[in-house]
């Protein structure tokens, strides 16, 4: 995706999720200049924008480019000025596919050191730390399991980023998103023509390397090719002692749809679990994120305790209660947090940090509705047409409006394979340039939505 579409559609985005003011202050004369390894560089108006993006804002940002781009970046913000004093350096401006040294796709911020401990994650960060010191020798493969928001990811990053600054050992990290639609483009090549080119680059992508990463794992499961090559590769790496790292919202027993074969092998290293942070934990995640950036004098004992006591089981809902905190008081011509202001920024978030469904079933829930018909007939098989249109309708909004990864649609749709999802996003599209009435309905749904 060239460069300035990436920030378009970066903006859209963070317009959606702000006020109109807010977002014409701070954003609207923004400008992308620079993709450089997993550093972005933004060029903004003046130096007042610069801290006020960094110290309220850096997090969301990082959040929804990650949702843009699929992957982690760390962001830097200079005015013309400043960017005129650093000609010497030529800053190089790099789109996505432009040729570049090897990626890991690691994110810089995540290391051993800003993991915060607990009893619940004590034995992962262990295991972490002694696989990231001895990689294919210690615990191969390395299976890290978890709900979502424990800090899987965390220590996966935390483990690249190790390695590569203690050793010349190549690490690739990757989501089985990016696994499948990688195997997806060599597939569809190899119908059409020779494509020997790009079989070698993509062994050489996923066998190449010292270390291999997958994050969600459990996406593999409807993609039933997919697994022969994750299979073959596994193998080919296993056998040359190098080290493979796997994380899944699930046990390798409970990953029903993969294959026996892959499933046995997840269970000849290590499985870790990660559980819930109790009070304790959650308290020091607390402290940990508000020392991070720079708030420690603004947040009292009671506002930090109010925060742990009522947001549980999700980490990420931890640094966005703090982010959404800090954003309410700055709305309100800069107020003092205190334990008032923080209940008011957020009466409407505990509940969804406890009780939301997700996206895909919460369109699920609305489709069903609308077509009088269940949630049940939409994940079923059944294929005519009151039921297979609604079902392709949902699958195009989980796609278009929440970027659901086509993997993740399919598991929650009954176990489709990802092929099926991209059909029917792919029709629908096609049928909303001639069909009024549906693109009403679609809008209707979308609006209910949001």
């Amino acid at each position: 995706m060239e460069i300035n579409n990436i920030w378009d559609s970066f903006l859209k985005k963070m317009n959606n999720n702000l006020a109109p003011m807010l977002y014409e202050a701070w954003f609207a004369d923004t400008k992308l200049i620079s993709l450089h390894e997993n550093k972005a560089t933004v060029l903004v108006p003046m130096l007042i924008h610069k801290k006020h993006l960094k110290e309220n804002y850096n997090t969301l940002i990082e959040s929804i480019f990650n949702e843009v781009t699929g992957s982690n970046f760390i962001f830097d913000y200079l005015t013309e000025e400043e960017i005129n004093k650093l000609k010497d350096e030529q800053i190089e401006i790099i789109e996505e596919d432009s040729p570049k040294s090897f990626a890991s796709n690691l994110n810089p911020k995540y290391l051993f050191e800003n993991f915060v401990v607990g009893e619940s994650n004590r034995f992962a960060k262990t295991t972490a730390i002694a696989v990231a010191e001895k990689p294919g020798i210690m615990y191969n493969p390395l299976f890290i399991y978890s709900n979502s928001g424990l800090g899987k990811t965390h220590l996966m990053h935390a483990i690249g980023n190790y390695i590569v600054s203690n050793s010349n050992k190549k690490v690739l990290y990757v989501t089985s998103e990016q696994f499948v639609n990688d195997f997806i483009e060599l597939y569809r090549k190899n119908k059409n023509d020779n494509n020997l080119n790009e079989v070698e680059n993509f062994k050489r992508k996923y066998r190449d390397i010292d270390v291999l990463m997958i994050d969600d794992i459990q996406y593999l499961e409807v993609a039933n090719k997919t697994q022969q090559e994750f299979f073959n590769t596994f193998n080919e790496l296993h056998t040359n002692n190098k080290q493979i790292i796997i994380s899944s919202d699930r046990s390798p027993d409970d990953l029903k749809q993969l294959e026996d074969r892959l499933r046995t092998r997840f269970t000849w290293g290590l499985m870790v679990d990660i559980m819930p942070p109790d009070f304790d934990l959650r308290l020091s995640i607390i402290e940990k994120k508000i020392e991070g950036n720079g708030l420690t004098n603004n947040f009292p004992q009671e506002v930090k305790e109010y925060i742990a006591s009522n947001c549980i089981g999700d980490i990420r809902k931890l640094e966005g209660a703090i982010t959404r905190v800090v954003a309410y008081a700055a709305m309100m011509s800069g107020s003092d947090i205190t334990l008032s202001l923080t209940v008011e920024a957020l009466k409407d978030y505990f509940g969804k940090c406890v009780t939301a469904k997700n996206n895909i079933e919460h369109v699920q829930q609305l489709v069903a509705n609308l077509y009088n018909i269940t949630v049940e007939d939409l994940k079923g098989k059944r294929r005519v047409t009151n039921i297979a249109v609604p079902r392709q309708i949902a699958m195009y909004i989980c796609r278009t409006v929440y970027n659901e990864p086509f993997a993740k649609i399919g598991s929650m749709f009954g176990g489709k394979d990802h092929t099926t999802v991209i059909h029917s996003v792919d029709k629908i599209s096609k049928e909303l340039k001639n069909n009024l009435n549906l693109d009403k309905e679609i809008t209707k749904i979308i609006r209910d939505l949001k």
